[in-house]
């Protein structure tokens, strides 16, 4: 078993072995508070842009829905008519200058998966970074852009932010309620109190903002053939998932009535040809995220499956407001 799904049962069972860690997530929290405070001093520098920011973050280490939200935010900007840029770490990335722009066609081992992903279903301006400041500056140096979405920077607290919203697995929740490394909480679950929307993915508590995904026609890698889940038939498919919960994809699929075998591997995997030769004439089907990796690799029957998340006009309402209380001051 992969070392990412070792530590996902510690985190999300009744592991004893998180009660024995529990000394480690103290300090973890202690040098978090040290952290905050050394912020809110002023001892480290918080950076304040010329356009609103909106951050979309989580408090679990792991996939949670980030991106397809990330998408459905920038179009929806786009429909008020703002240009927004978006920002990212640029997970899984190799290249070695500070600040990368990211293309459609840009290379995922050096700028990420999920960053091309955003480049390819917005349209919008992206860059990558470790330090999402520089990213977020080259972009306004460089771009007509207005407003900013910083994908999974909740925790990167020197970029000064306008609207933070948080996503939720709904289904998972907060595993065991314990940080890191006992338990999968980036920030205890109390953090929620202070950010401004909370969305969650699958199922929504109260005051959150149910996220509901739809699975989109499935396409061939090359993007030259589409078809409906249906017409799989009643082959076996072999389902491959590289992401934060995999499962949540490999539901997805037999709720549209794919027969699957299921091939999990670790979020942001770098695969290789071989990983998807399962030894028979057998049809893949996988992520769209992983196919932004795979194209490369020219297979004839492989298939991803895209998805979009729909919001409520109540969730629409509130950001629209948000927004105009910072245009306002």
């Amino acid at each position: 078993m992969p070392l990412q799904f070792r530590i996902e049962t510690l985190w999300y069972g009744h592991h004893p072995l998180a009660l024995l860690m529990a000394p480690l997530s103290w300090l973890y929290l202690a040098a978090l508070a040290c952290r905050r405070f050394m912020y809110a001093a002023g001892i480290l520098p918080v950076t304040r842009l010329p356009v609103p920011v909106i951050v979309v973050g989580n408090l679990t280490a792991g996939g949670t829905g980030k991106t397809p939200l990330v998408i459905w935010l920038a179009r929806y900007l786009q429909s008020l008519a703002y240009k927004p840029g978006i920002v990212s770490r640029g997970y899984g990335g190799s290249a070695q200058s500070r600040v990368q722009r990211v293309g459609p066609d840009s290379d995922p081992a050096l700028v990420g998966d999920e960053p091309v992903l955003l480049a390819q279903r917005t349209g919008c301006p992206v860059a990558v970074a470790a330090d999402r400041v520089e990213a977020a500056q080259a972009l306004l140096r460089q771009t007509q852009c207005d407003i900013l979405l910083s994908d999974d920077g909740l925790q990167h607290t020197s970029l000064a932010r306008d609207v933070e919203i948080v996503v939720v697995d709904g289904v998972r929740r907060f595993g065991n309620g314990r940080c890191l490394p006992a338990g999968p909480l980036r920030e205890p679950a109390a953090r929620l109190d202070t950010v401004d929307l909370v969305v969650a993915g699958g199922r929504a508590a109260l005051n959150e903002f149910l996220m509901e995904y739809t699975a989109l026609p499935v396409k061939s890698l090359d993007g030259r053939r589409e078809m409906q889940p249906a017409g799989f038939g009643k082959q076996t498919v072999h389902a491959v998932a590289a992401i934060g919960n995999p499962e949540r994809f490999f539901s997805m699929l037999r709720r549209s009535g794919i027969d699957i075998e299921e091939h999990a591997f670790p979020d942001h995997h770098a695969f290789s040809r071989s990983d998807l030769e399962f030894g028979d004439a057998g049809a893949v089907l996988m992520t769209e995220k992983d196919a932004v990796k795979c194209r490369r690799f020219g297979l004839d029957n492989a298939w991803y499956m895209p998805v979009d998340v729909g919001l409520s006009e109540t969730f629409e309402r509130k950001l629209k407001d948000l927004l105009e209380e910072v245009r306002h001051g």
